[in-house]
This record gives structure tokens, sequence and C-alpha cells, in this order.
């Protein structure tokens, strides 16, 4: 089954040999690491500082002045990893490689305490951390934003981004939106996580996750330090140190309270969801059973395939994830649909990439 609002023409997703199945289609995302296409760009480090003393760090990539020249007004994209993920993230660079080929500006986020951001944050990030993006959107330099920004959230990135988008309403900044293969049931996803079919799949995250808190640069008491080496599993683990590091009871207080699926008929600008319907992480019960049309805007956008796996998405037709062709083309159809092929210089407007002058 496949769900998408009419006006977004996407080509069909079909498998790749080997990659049949959303174990493979997700195993594939960590072993096929193409180049990122970042040659012919420019990179520049960003710091931005947030409340309490942190600094995010984040990569801006732009293309080569003479791919540049072509489109320009075009939007920045900000690219927001999963976990465990960073600006370094296979799926990231790929994303990366793919707009830059196309003039595209992009900056690729590292998120409170998480790759090199590990080493200028005390804090640790969660799929609680929408503030932490709505106040990175907020310190931007304005000379990036003047044509726009979008936003593109793998995993638990576009869980934060989608929670973020329902809490913001009409009010963001942002003028277009994509998640792919956010965990919208929290505590389905980690439920799913434990079972015993993806048990090498929960150490892999598990392990990481565990590694980045207690890394150099974390701020934590002892007591916190304690529970983050008792845990022995995810739930323990956001039972034990997310849920009260982020002011909720427990576990299943933080997943009610965080779970995207809740600010989803919030959301007020043009986005894009896409989900496997195969993805082993995360149950596809939580979109297929959903109510789409409890968003009162009509903004969202749902893609479902039967098959893809968790970011995964490797089709016949190129190397390319398929999910990066269906964020491209929903990008620069809502550019088209913007009535604005090149857009004046101003602030970002509410229906377009930017304002009429």
């Amino acid at each position: 089954m496949t769900t998408a609002r009419p006006g977004l023409r996407l080509p069909p997703f079909t498998q790749r040999f080997p990659w049949w199945g959303g174990d493979l289609q997700t195993i594939a995302t960590a072993l096929i690491d193409t180049p990122s296409s970042l040659a012919p760009a420019t990179s520049e480090r960003l710091h931005i500082a947030l409340s309490g003393g942190d600094t995010m760090l984040a990569m801006l990539d732009r293309p080569a002045a003479a791919q540049a020249t072509q489109e320009p007004g075009l939007p920045l994209v900000l690219l927001l990893h999963g976990v465990p993920g960073s600006e370094d993230s296979p799926y990231i660079r790929r994303m990366s490689g793919y707009l830059l080929d196309k003039g595209w500006r992009v900056l690729r986020l590292n998120m409170r305490g998480a790759g090199p951001s590990r080493t200028t944050c005390g804090g640790q990030y969660s799929a609680a951390s929408s503030r932490d993006l709505a106040e990175l959107i907020g310190r931007l330099p304005p000379d990036l934003t003047a044509s726009g920004i979008a936003a593109v959230g793998y995993s638990v990135g576009g869980a934060i981004l989608l929670k973020y988008l329902g809490e913001e309403g009409s009010r963001t900044p942002l003028v277009a939106a994509a998640s792919i293969s956010a965990p919208i049931d929290l505590l389905g996803t980690s439920l799913s996580l434990l079972r015993f079919r993806n048990r090498l799949y929960h150490r892999h995250v598990f392990d990481a996750v565990r590694r980045e808190a207690l890394a150099d640069g974390a701020v934590l008491t002892p007591g916190e330090r304690r529970n983050i080496t008792a845990a022995r599993t995810l739930y323990e683990y956001d039972d034990l140190f997310t849920a009260p590091r982020n002011g909720f009871s427990g576990a299943e207080d933080y997943y009610f309270q965080c779970s995207a699926l809740n600010f989803l008929p919030g959301i007020g600008i043009p986005t894009l969801v896409l989900a496997s319907l195969d993805d082993p992480w995360v149950p596809g019960g939580a979109y297929s059973g959903h109510h789409w049309g409890s968003n009162k805007s009509l903004s969202l956008i749902p893609v479902l395939t039967p098959r893809g796996g968790h970011v995964g998405f490797h089709g016949t037709g190129g190397y390319k994830p398929w999910s990066d062709l269906a964020v491209m083309t929903f990008l620069e159809g809502a550019r088209r649909d913007a009535g604005l092929a090149r857009p004046a210089p101003g602030r970002p407007g509410k229906k377009g990439w930017n304002s009429p002058q």
C-alpha cells in the first residue's frame, strides 16, 4: 500500500538485489557508503550556542560557485540524524551530496551531545529535543535563511522534527519538511526493539547510545552516571536516565508525551512523512492506523511503502536511495507550488519560499 496526497508524483519503489526485505534494506544503509559528492562544494563548521551553555556544532555545505548560480534563492536545508548518528552518518552525507548536486545549501546538524557536539555539550538529545531545534533555527545567521529554510529528519531526527512542527504550527519559519522512518510511537518502537528477533539491532543502538551518553564532555551527576551504567536495555536507559533528565516520571510518561503521533494534527506547513511498513524497528501500524485527515491544514503528505526497511529504500534505478529521490521531488514540488521560480530576497513567507515583494 502506498498512500500519498494528490499532486505528489513519485516513481514506484522496487527493491534491488540483493537487498530484499526489511532487514537487508536496513543493514544496507550502513554497508552502502557511497561518496557524498561533496567535492564540488565548500564546507564550513558552524557553532550555534544553546541555552544552558551548550554549543551545537553543524557542518554547512555550499555548492560550488558554478552550481550555485544556476538556481539562486534556494532555501537552506537542515538535515537531522537519528540515534545513534551525526553529521557523518552515511544517509546524511548521501542526502547532502544529492542536494548539493542540485544547487541547494545544506546544514548537517549534530544534535546536543551527538558526534562532534559531544565535546561542546554537557546535555544529551532525545525525542524530547524539539525545543533545541526551535532554538537552533532561531539562532541561524540571517544570510543563511534569507531564502527560506527546509528540514529533513531521519529516524529519531524525524520524530524530533515532527514534534517541533506540531508544536509550532504555522509559526515555524520552515517552509517545508520531510521525515523518513520516524518512530512516531515511541513506546511501540521501544517494545519492537526489545523483541528477540531484533536483539542485534537493540544491542547496536543501545551500546552506541550508552557510550555517547558517558563520553568525555557529558555533564552527569553521580546518580545519572550510575543509572546509565546500570541500564541493560533502551527501555531501562530511558526510564532511569532520559525521562528524569527531561522532567518526566518514567519511560512511559516520556514516550507518551513526546511521541510525534500526538503532534501531527498541529503541523501547518507542507510535510512529507515517509515510512516503510516492513521497518523492523518502527511498527508500521503506527502509520497505517493513523487518521491522517486529523491534520486540519491538510499539509501532511503520508507516503507508506510495503518495503524499504528502516532508513533503507535501496531500489532499482541507481545507487541513490529511493527516499532521497522522494524528498527531492517533494522539495522541488513544494517550491513550484509556491509560484516563485526565482524567489525575491527577504524573510521567509508563510505560504512559500519567500514572501512576494
